[in-house]
């Protein structure tokens, strides 16, 4: 097979513990598919709440080396598709529910760092969206304008003036920012490798380099023999894909990163992020950013395409034209970073749903639970989706068992070509939004429309 680009997580994380497969056929109480986050938060889940269950997880590759592994490491509140429940008063008070769960999910997860003491860098600093272009202003205000006016505070989220804004983080143009304290920045390896850990001291099972071929009520069937299981949990993110009866349920989206060699301090005080808050800007084309705990600046976006038939290879790990697109969008944003050393270039793939929203479901009739498409926020909404599986799973009745994400089912993506052609057509559209804004919002707001109707944008 060929190989992945190798992630700036997986450089400074070092040697991995390698785990042995699955040695022959057994028999648990709870299968879980998948060694990313949704499934050692699951299991984690499960584990405290009846440490007498037995529990396995079986990974294809090993722990971490999806999207957990190689994400922007934002442990954020946020969750996507969250502002289209929040604007629908019929389901507003569940939505409002929602977006308090997840501003306590950043805060619990850094509570079992802690306690388990996992070394992976954690600083809850928030986030800043900056405003970098006139336009942004309006729509970055409607985002904190919409939560006000559900019962958010200042507390939660606010504006920053463009004063404000530049003395946190020093962008090339700036006229103001939103802000938000609920997001925590941390490598996303070191936290996968650290769960995987703490999950195998309270008993779990794990299998690295066992590929699950079939899941059936009672069943995964893998490589290695097959696991017997009174209850399976399917989680398995973007991979989903990879079962060809599952392939319109969620698109693997590419996201791919660069990230520069350590700053000195005196480049530092000019970009800010003092208290390492991660951040991005208001515009349509996704980036991120974070300053890691080395001190170099992790940066992300979503400018890779989707590929037919939802494909999933190495190679798209690798894309020379978004590289540098990354980083010319770097020093455009931040112009002492022109010209400065690029040390890792790497990718992967991501889930989205139809409808962008995500779900934790269990069949009570076949005992299958499966949860994900995150598009991109995965990194604190698994931890969510992991106790509200459990709960599913041991019929506990709990406040997050009510939530608008469980049982959620998203409308399936249209077939090929209508897919690769739709999702295409609106990360293009995106990117001329982008070009646009410099000009006038108007050409803007036409696309956006535009653009939602086809992939939900």
């Amino acid at each position: 097979m060929e190989p992945h680009a190798t992630s700036l997580w997986e450089t400074t994380a070092g040697a991995r513990q390698r785990r042995p497969a699955l040695p022959n056929d057994i028999a648990v109480d709870v299968a879980i598919v998948g060694g990313g986050y949704t499934g050692l938060w699951t299991a984690h889940a499960l584990k405290t709440t009846d440490p007498a269950l037995r529990v396995a997880l079986v990974e294809a590759e090993h722990v971490g080396f999806g999207a957990s592994g190689r994400n922007g490491g934002w442990v954020s509140g946020k969750l996507s598709g969250l502002d289209m429940l929040l604007a629908d008063p019929r389901g507003r008070s569940s939505a409002v529910r929602l977006q308090r769960e997840m501003i306590d999910t950043v805060s619990r997860i850094g509570d079992v760092i802690y306690d388990e003491g996992i070394e992976c860098g954690w600083a809850h600093g928030g986030t800043i969206v900056a405003a970098t272009r006139p336009p942004h202003v309006d729509r970055l205000k409607e985002t904190i304008e919409l939560r006000h006016a559900v019962g958010f505070g200042e507390e939660d989220y606010r504006w920053l003036d463009a004063t404000e804004a530049r003395a946190r983080l020093g962008t090339s143009r700036s006229y103001g920012a939103s802000y938000t304290p609920h997001c925590a920045a941390v490598d996303p390896l070191r936290l996968a490798r650290g769960l995987a850990d703490t999950i195998e001291r309270l008993g779990v099972d794990i299998y690295e380099g066992t590929a699950a071929r079939r899941i059936a009520p009672g069943m995964v069937r893998t490589d290695h023999g097959d696991v017997r299981a009174e209850i399976v949990v399917r989680a398995t993110e973007a991979y989903t894909a990879r079962f060809p009866e599952l392939r319109r349920e969620m698109v693997p989206v590419y996201s791919l990163m660069i990230s520069t060699a350590p700053l000195d301090d005196a480049t530092w005080s000019q970009i800010g992020l003092q208290r390492r808050e991660t951040f991005s800007d208001g515009r349509k084309q996704v980036i991120y950013g974070q300053r890691t705990d080395d001190g170099r600046l992790a940066f992300g976006g979503r400018g890779a395409p989707y590929h037919y038939g939802s494909r999933i290879r190495p190679s798209y790990d690798s894309e020379p034209a978004v590289f540098r697109s990354l980083q010319e969008t770097l020093g455009d944003l931040f112009p002492i970073l022109e010209g400065v050393e690029i040390d890792h270039r790497w990718g992967g793939p991501l889930a989205v749903t139809r409808d962008w929203l995500p779900t934790v479901t269990f069949d009570r009739d076949t005992k299958i639970g499966w949860a994900g498409g995150y598009a991109g926020q995965g990194v604190a909404t698994a931890n969510l989706a992991g106790r509200i599986m459990s709960d599913l799973i041991l019929g506990r009745d709990t406040d997050i068992t009510s939530l608008p994400i469980v049982g959620h089912r998203s409308r399936r993506w249209e077939p090929e070509p209508l897919r690769w052609l739709g999702i295409n057509v609106g990360l293009a559209m995106s990117k001329h939004v982008d070009r646009s804004e410099d000009r006038t919002g108007e050409a803007a707001r036409r696309r956006s429309a535009v653009m939602k109707r086809l992939i939900g944008l």
